[in-house]
């Protein structure tokens, strides 16, 4: 490894967010000892926007050391397609007609399950929708889990039952984009020149990856059982009131933006006539979250600019690895780094295993909920439910002591049942 100058400032930039990240709950802090600053303190204490100010710096840097053209040309080399496909899919996937769909499926399936109605819609939010993931996407599964749990769950339970349900939500959307190769960004990445085509995912990845999901959901919900059988019983949608002509419109425009999703014209223009008809009948909408995708869009993009920088060292890091080594090694990684990078980076490199390929793609989606930086969607999930913890803010720490014990139960299902050619 030979790293440029620039290299070494984007590495030790990427470390200064890294700590960042974890260090929101001090400038928080800063803002209340410090009225004076308060705004600025403010701002440094929302983890959505630690990647896309750290971004800013670097490119200044590069602006200084290399020149305008070249920092502007780095940019204009990085893809920003999954930052702007997660705003948009958020914005329409957060609207009150998909939300009541969504909702109305849910207490249908709960209305079925030989349970009390509290622990049919825990088990449902956390089994169910994750999978959906695997159709609508994990963006999209994430925004409407965290919708429809925010005020029925987080709002209502203990801290130590927030945080484990994060853990499980967060785990669970990882691995359950996993049953296509087209919803879970880490295995986007490589499905086309891999050939993991559906029935690989399915056969190979898929059924694994639905087993550790009903596991965790099963075992959270039976060691809080008696917490969440207090839990007021849910008997109709919260959303209600649109018009069926109207939900059939917002799928459609839902199905345009996950059919498009490599194509940002496509999709962006989707997002506009869909605020347009949002604009047009109020009477049919809550509050888009335009704010909240924003947000996770500048967290994403930010995270694009620094790790484009981090080839030099995450790639060797990988090709020194055994099979095994780089199965855990992955979910490590990923726990610093975005997943889908990690796989992207395997993607470049000529004459993988397919023993190789399995460990990588299995241990990215494994680690994608240890941390917010972990997995796509996690910004959005932390976006939407932030409010309902302690101080407004989700501590990084208790996110990665939430997600530990089903992040196991994944290595567990992967490890046990291994690649069989």
């Amino acid at each position: 490894m030979n790293p440029t100058t620039i290299q070494i400032v984007a590495a030790v930039l990427f470390a200064l967010a890294l700590i960042h990240t974890f260090s929101t709950k001090y400038f928080e802090g800063l803002a209340h000892s410090r009225p004076e600053h308060a705004g600025v303190w403010h701002l440094l204490a929302e983890v959505e926007i630690v990647f896309g100010v750290w971004a800013m710096v670097l490119v200044v840097a590069m602006g200084f050391m290399l020149g305008k053209d070249d920092a502007v040309g780095y940019l204009d080399s990085r893809n920003f397609t999954e930052p702007m496909f997660v705003f948009a899919i958020m914005v329409v996937a957060g609207s009150r007609p998909i939300l009541q769909t969504a909702s109305q499926i849910v207490q249908g399936m709960v209305k079925v399950l030989p349970l009390p109605r509290s622990l049919g819609f825990f088990l449902t939010c956390l089994i169910v929708v994750p999978l959906l993931g695997s159709f609508i996407t994990e963006p999209a599964a994430m925004t409407l889990a965290a919708l429809l749990m925010k005020d029925t769950v987080f709002a209502r339970v203990s801290t130590r039952l927030k945080y484990a349900t994060l853990g499980v939500l967060f785990v669970n959307v990882s691995i359950g984009g996993t049953l296509t190769p087209y919803a879970a960004p880490p295995v986007l990445m490589v499905a086309a020149k891999w050939g993991f085509d559906i029935n690989y995912m399915l056969t190979q990845i898929g059924w694994k990856a639905a087993l550790a999901v009903v596991i965790n959901a099963v075992l959270l919900a039976a060691l809080f059982r008696r917490e969440l059988m207090t839990l007021p019983a849910e008997n109709k949608s919260p959303y209600t009131g649109v018009p069926m002509w109207m939900v059939a419109l917002h799928l459609l425009f839902l199905l345009g933006v996950v059919v498009f999703a490599h194509h940002p014209a496509a999709f962006m223009a989707i997002l506009l006539l869909f605020m347009g008809v949002a604009t047009a009948y109020p009477a049919y909408q809550d509050r888009l979250i335009l704010r909240e995708g924003l947000l996770v869009g500048f967290f994403l993009g930010g995270l694009v600019v620094l790790g484009g920088m981090q080839q030099w060292w995450l790639q060797p890091t990988l090709l020194a690895m055994d099979d095994t080594q780089v199965y855990f090694g992955a979910t490590l990684l990923t726990a610093i780094t975005d997943n889908a990078a990690l796989t992207y980076l395997g993607s470049l490199v000529e004459g993988l295993s397919d023993e190789f390929k399995y460990a990588l793609v299995t241990g990215a989606v494994t680690g994608g909920g240890l941390t917010l930086i972990a997995n796509a969607p996690n910004p959005a999930g932390a976006s939407i439910l932030k409010s309902a913890f302690d101080d407004g803010a989700i501590s990084p720490l208790g996110l990665l002591a939430g997600a530990a014990a089903p992040t196991l139960v994944a290595i567990f299902c992967f490890r046990l049942f291994p690649y069989t050619g």
